[in-house]
């Protein structure tokens, strides 16, 4: 087994982790979060389109399943789990596709810290203007599924991520969406056998802490 084969990528169905996959193209494994509602719990993406583009892609996908309330130690009991069973598989790395927030690498990078498992970081520190061109430029398509609510209106979510969305951002949004300000779930690219089927629904509002999301429903 070559050390690509022995990687598993932590997926959000997003477009970071459609080009990390890009870099890393023999992955054994995606490993992704879905709550109890069988969404997933940043995104609200429905559980049937990850499976849809797993089988796309050729690649198992496992689900770490979270309450509907989680709290920060039972999200880490459960992973923890998770890390050690892949351990005893031999896996010898987890790739992640964070790109520049060093908070959350640094918490990845310890809970693996104890273990034999390393991290990777394929597309870590780039230049963001330049990311999601080189994104689009690969033939990646995507849609817009969550959108932070302090920094853009309803209108931004369910549209699909390309030059048009690109252009109409606010100047101060990072167009990754790095800092939260949006996400995507991505149904076509050079990465799947074929692109998915994909109809967009309803847009919906909800308080998640002290701010508000909206939530496009894809199915």
């Amino acid at each position: 087994m070559t050390a690509q084969q022995n990687t598993v990528l932590s997926w959000s169905g997003g477009k970071d982790a459609a080009y990390a996959l890009l870099e890393l193209p023999h992955v054994t494994e995606l490993l992704t979060t879905v709550s109890e509602n069988g969404r997933s719990s940043m995104h609200g993406v429905r559980r049937e389109l990850y499976d849809a583009q797993a089988e796309a892609l050729g690649i198992p996908i496992r689900y770490v399943e979270l309450p509907m309330e989680c709290s920060n130690e039972e999200y880490a009991a459960r992973m923890a789990s998770v890390i050690d069973e892949y351990e005893a598989r031999g896996i010898e790395r987890i790739a992640f596709a964070d790109l520049y927030l060093e908070d959350i690498r640094a918490y990845r990078k310890e809970r693996l810290a104890e273990t034999a498992i390393e991290s990777c970081w394929p597309v870590w520190n780039p230049d963001t203007d330049e990311q999601i061109r080189s994104f689009l430029d690969a033939g990646f398509r995507a849609t817009v599924v969550t959108v932070d609510g302090g920094t853009l209106d309803a209108s931004f979510a369910g549209r699909e991520l390309d030059e048009a969305f690109l252009a109409d951002l606010p100047e101060e949004v990072d167009p990754c969406g790095e800092n939260g300000e949006f996400h995507t779930f991505v149904w076509d690219g050079p990465t799947f056998d074929s692109p998915l089927s994909v109809d967009v629904g309803e847009t919906v509002t909800r308080a998640v802490g002290d701010g508000e999301f909206h939530y496009c429903d894809l199915y």
